[in-house]
């Protein structure tokens, strides 16, 4: 019995090309997967970045509306602050310079009440070797130039530092009583020195009402509790009280200078005459010890920089009251005027 060949199996004509077609399928779906998710990526980046650039214009954009009046207001602060005298440092050691410019009263920028806490910072400072007194002053008040002298003796006795002072263009009657109390004293040789002596200048206007057929009424408890009103009659015995007060202080004060100065002065120079000297008259008779100005001095004597604790003048705080206190200030003072020594 003969085997009959087994029949062979039937193949598909697309079996060969099948395969090759879903492997380019998977691989072409995978490209388009992969495309896709770097156009994603690439999108969110995009994004991102644009929200990135919208967070900085939005950042820049309040700091230019909120940021800038607070950046102002900084500013302002701080010009404040040094006007009203305060800066930072000093940093090093350095030259205090504590200025006494204009008139020395009350309520201005020589008033006893502002120079004495420059004083103090001065004085009180680790890195102030040495105190100079910048002095531009026509003079003032006497009592307000003694509170000043006090407060250096004060303040020399706690911390012992040279005090030199050094008059720029003037240094007058209550001024120069101030730089008596200075270790040394220096001038320019252009500078304006002295007046040493007292002054009183009351009006008189009773002359001028006569005129008008008005007068003034006064009672007083005393002879003289009145004698500097301007509206009455000078009488000989109110000419002859103001005559002996101004000679008693201009005394004082020529015998104050005679005190400080020493042997400094020369003799048979009468210095309570008022008069005032220049830079190099003033050297001669005794009234300054060197000639120069205050950079020269400075530089010279310690070669460091200087540092200026004012006081200052406070430019738009003080101004409408510093208008308005001086129009009733200078009623004030015309009408019931204080001795000064000028």
């Amino acid at each position: 019995m003969s085997k009959e060949a087994a029949p062979s199996p039937r193949i598909r004509p697309d079996a060969e090309t099948e395969e090759p077609g879903h492997a380019e399928f998977l691989v072409g779906l995978l490209r388009e997967m992969r495309g896709q998710r770097e156009w994603f990526c690439e999108a969110q980046e995009r994004a991102s970045n644009e929200r990135k650039a919208e967070r900085r214009w939005r950042m820049t954009f309040q700091a230019l509306v909120f940021g800038f009046p607070l950046l102002l207001g900084v500013f302002y602060f701080l010009f404040f602050l040094s006007s009203a005298g305060f800066r930072p440092g000093p940093f090093g050691d350095v030259i205090g310079v504590v200025r006494i410019e204009g008139e020395i009263a009350a309520g201005k920028v020589a008033s006893a009440d502002r120079v004495i806490p420059s004083l103090e910072k001065a004085f009180e400072n680790p890195n102030v070797t040495a105190i100079v007194l910048s002095i531009d002053s026509p003079g003032g008040a006497p009592v307000e130039s003694e509170r000043i002298n006090n407060a250096i003796e004060g303040l020399r006795k706690r911390h012992p530092k040279p005090v030199v002072a050094v008059i720029n263009n003037l240094g007058a009657s209550a001024a120069y009583m101030i730089a008596i109390h200075a270790d040394k004293i220096v001038a320019g040789k252009y500078s304006l020195v002295g007046s040493i002596g007292a002054v009183m200048a009351p009006w008189q206007l009773d002359r001028a009402l006569t005129r008008v057929d008005v007068s003034q009424r006064v009672y007083a408890s005393g002879r003289l509790k009145a004698f500097l009103n301007p509206f009455t009659p000078v009488t000989p015995e109110v000419d002859a009280k103001a005559h002996s007060l101004v000679d008693e202080l201009g005394g004082a004060f020529v015998a104050e200078v005679k005190q400080r100065r020493g042997n400094t002065l020369k003799s048979g120079v009468d210095y309570g005459t008022g008069e005032i000297w220049d830079g190099a008259q003033a050297k001669e008779i005794g009234l300054v010890d060197t000639i120069g100005t205050i950079d020269e001095y400075v530089q010279n004597t310690w070669g460091l920089k200087s540092y200026d604790f004012g006081p200052s003048h406070e430019a738009l705080q003080l101004f409408a009251k510093t208008v308005g206190d001086g129009v009733g200030g200078a009623v004030a003072e015309a009408l019931n005027p204080i001795p000064s020594v000028h």
